[in-house]
């Protein structure tokens, strides 16, 4: 069967939003992804229009999709085996950020590729507070916190590789929702987690964030656990969140408050020959 295109989010989440929605781990970036772009408009992440996809199963049930926000490589979700030869005949492909699998698929038909990054995607089970709690308190973050977040943002985008275009936005839009949590000692805050709008009873952790004066006194553990609880009383059945493979450190932080692996995604470029 072949892939369907368009850049109408609309019309992408009324063929493939129930598909997304199944299964909502796996998918969490496609699905909030477009729903920046459906609340934001299709100039969130680029001058250039996105390209959602999606692929019906012989049957006619969608068995899989993809969200592209050019400059960024195609995002994959769930997506059958069988889908990913008409997907490379249907799509240049520059390069794939999809589960392990599927990309070592698609980067097996390039001359060469290079891989970027490589992450965990956990999903919370039993939360387990560090004990004992490091000094302070959480709280919610305010729009009277926007600078500071705002930096900080920018800080974690620069440690991490990450583009933070957009830091103004994230803080806005978290803030927005109460998707910000602060960990302050004495009055000052020290340490950030966030956390996506809830989508499909599912939010993933993103953007936590200590500066380095600040760590190695768990307030990172802390201020994500605190996100992790809060979204859980405010409904989230699915609580994740990724990780840098590459960081040993936070991945050990993470088990340590009761996060468990889901599966690893990949980010491949296509290398010229």
């Amino acid at each position: 069967m072949p892939w369907t295109f368009t850049d109408d989010v609309d019309a992408f989440l009324a063929a493939a939003g129930a598909f997304l929605a199944a299964r909502p781990a796996e998918n969490t970036l496609l699905l909030t992804v477009t729903a920046t772009l459906r609340d934001s408009g299709p100039d969130a992440y680029g001058t250039e229009a996105p390209v959602l996809g999606w692929w019906r199963g012989a049957g006619g049930e969608v068995a899989g999709a993809l969200v592209r926000t050019p400059p960024f490589v195609p995002i994959l979700g769930t997506v059958e085996p069988e889908a990913l030869g008409p997907l490379a005949d249907a799509l240049p492909l520059p390069g794939v950020n999809a589960d392990r699998d599927t990309a070592r698929a698609l980067a097996a038909r390039w001359p060469r590729h290079r891989v970027d990054e490589e992450h965990r995607l956990y999903r919370l089970g039993t939360l387990m507070p560090p004990s004992p709690a490091p000094a302070g308190r959480p709280r919610t973050a305010t729009t009277a916190d926007r600078a500071l977040l705002t930096g900080w943002i920018r800080a974690f985008g620069e440690e991490t590789g990450q583009s933070a275009d957009r830091a103004e936005r994230v803080v806005d839009e978290r803030t927005a929702h109460g998707g910000l949590t602060l960990w302050e000692t004495d009055g000052e805050p020290v340490s950030v987690a966030g956390v996506s709008r809830m989508i499909a009873e599912t939010v993933r952790v993103a953007n936590v964030y200590t500066p380095p004066r600040h760590r190695g006194r768990g307030y990172a553990a802390a201020v994500t656990a605190e996100a992790g609880r809060a979204a859980r009383d405010a409904g989230a059945r699915e609580v994740l969140l990724f990780t840098d493979l590459a960081n040993p450190t936070s991945n050990g932080v993470y088990r340590r408050i009761g996060y468990e692996p889901v599966g690893d995604r990949l980010l491949i470029t296509a290398e010229p020959e």
